[in-house]
């Protein structure tokens, strides 16, 4: 399945979602690629989040806060699955 869009960020980049751009490459080479992106992406994910936790924690939002650094917590949760992921392939 091919397709293709874009999407901004806070952290300030785009993304074009074309996986035909790297058809050259083989599956292994595709699925490190995948995974180190994934992983550089949900990293900055992370740390927006981060953020956002302690700015709402500062306007009397503790409830939402603490549910924000828990999705934080989930997306290196995440991280560590995608990191083992690339572990195992290099094995």
């Amino acid at each position: 399945m091919s397709h293709t869009h874009e999407h901004d960020h806070h952290h300030e980049h785009n993304h074009d979602h074309n996986n035909n751009a790297q058809s050259n490459l083989s599956f292994d080479e595709k699925i490190v690629k995948l995974l180190e992106h994934w992983i550089k992406h949900n990293d900055d994910h992370a740390g927006t989040y981060r953020d956002w936790s302690k700015k709402a924690k500062d306007n009397n939002l503790e409830q939402a806060g603490l549910m924000i650094q828990e999705a934080a917590e989930m997306t290196v949760q995440i991280n560590d699955k995608f990191r083992e992921a690339l572990k195992n392939m290099n094995t």
